[in-house]
């Protein structure tokens, strides 16, 4: 009985556990007298001096040791019954028989019962003993059982804890790890997008500083062109309200100059012109079909002004092969092809032996330009 009650003591009120709590370094105390020593968030065990560093919520945030709870759960509930038993059989007599004392202890029921209830009554073949001596048989296997509780299944679901906290700190490093990565991989996505639209927008703002160099200057001197022509029809209504005929012949002569010289200037020609390649075909014909990860690889196209056709869209075969036709090296091949006709009305024999080898130079730009034209015409086809 001592040395369970020892077991049961705190070492720091030297009371039975009250809210028993187990440290880290496996040495059990009362949740309150934990409290007392907690400065900040460490404190340090009694037993062994380990440092422990507790949560916000203090030694409540430790783990219970449910096995000495359990065993002074019990403890207390065999007291009581204890003293229960003890008290009724202090006070006297057996309820279902009147007058007889209740003096046997009955195992199967644990109870007190009087001789009649194990002869005649319901405890009647029951297993009885001295209530002293199962006491004592009670207490000695209460020890056993605390003795097993306390050292080695306490260590089993300690070493069980360590073993799954371990486990979820590495399901956490892990799962911390790849947070990362999904971090690094779209800033660096987005780093490259970023740098790829700056690229894009400093080419568009490159050929906008083009275009206003190449139509602002035109767009100045058109603008003073319109300046001096409100200037002249300003002159022209002051001429009109000149009333000395002398005055009004000499401003009408001035007009009539600053108009003639006006009309003889000549106006700058606007030159149809469009972008090459334009931004929404190089965003669909490359972008659209580039894989994510080769953002990074896709260069930023030279953009410019071209001359505009004048159909709009792709041009027609018939248009590209008029087009071809009217090339100067085909037209050269035309006039070689009436030559080449007029060859064959005529024999080799008829052509005058100085003109022979102009006549076989012809001959063989001819046959070139046949074979060019043949090429021409093959590349429009496709």
């Amino acid at each position: 009985m001592d040395r369970l009650e020892e077991e049961l003591t705190c070492p720091i009120c030297c009371d039975i556990f009250a809210d028993p709590r187990v440290l880290p370094c496996s040495h059990t105390f009362c949740g309150p007298c934990l409290q007392g020593l907690l400065r900040g968030q460490r404190l340090s065990c009694p037993s062994c001096r380990a440092v422990v560093t507790v949560s916000g919520a203090g030694p409540g945030s430790l783990p219970i040791n449910f096995a000495v709870k359990a065993i002074i759960d019990k403890w207390r509930q065999e007291e009581r019954g204890e003293a229960a038993a003890q008290a009724q059989a202090e006070a006297g007599t057996c309820e279902a028989h009147p007058g007889q004392p209740l003096n046997i202890y009955c195992v199967q029921d644990r109870r007190l019962v009087c001789g009649q209830c194990l002869t005649i009554g319901k405890h009647r073949g029951h297993a009885i003993d001295d209530l002293r001596s199962a006491y004592r048989r009670a207490r000695e296997a209460w020890g056993q059982l605390l003795q097993e509780l306390g050292d080695q299944s306490r260590s089993k679901a300690f070493s069980c804890s360590q073993r799954l906290q371990q486990h979820k700190a590495r399901c956490q490093s892990a799962l911390q790890s790849d947070r990362e990565a999904v971090l690094r991989y779209f800033k660096e996505l987005g780093d490259a997008l970023e740098h790829q639209k700056e690229a894009l927008l400093g080419a568009l703002d490159e050929l906008d500083c083009q275009i206003s160099e190449k139509y602002d200057p035109l767009i100045e001197e058109v603008e003073k062109l319109k300046l001096e022509e409100s200037e002249l029809k300003e002159l022209h209504s002051a001429v009109e309200k000149e009333e000395s005929p002398l005055l009004f012949l000499e401003k009408l002569d001035g007009l009539q100059l600053r108009l003639q010289a006006l009309q003889q200037k000549q106006l700058p020609e606007p030159e149809a012109v469009e972008i090459q390649p334009r931004m929404e075909k190089v965003l669909q014909d490359t972008w659209s079909k580039t894989e994510l990860g080769q953002v990074h690889r896709i260069r930023t196209p030279r953009l410019h002004l071209a001359a505009k056709s004048r159909c709009s869209g792709q041009q027609t075969p018939a248009a590209a092969l008029w087009a071809a036709l009217t090339e100067p090296n085909v037209l050269l091949l035309i006039l070689i092809s009436f030559v080449a006709f007029w060859h064959e009305e005529i024999s080799s024999g008829t052509v005058p032996a100085p003109l022979a080898q102009l006549w076989q130079f012809l001959v063989r730009i001819y046959r070139d330009s046949c074979a060019y034209l043949q090429h021409r015409v093959q590349e429009l086809c496709h």
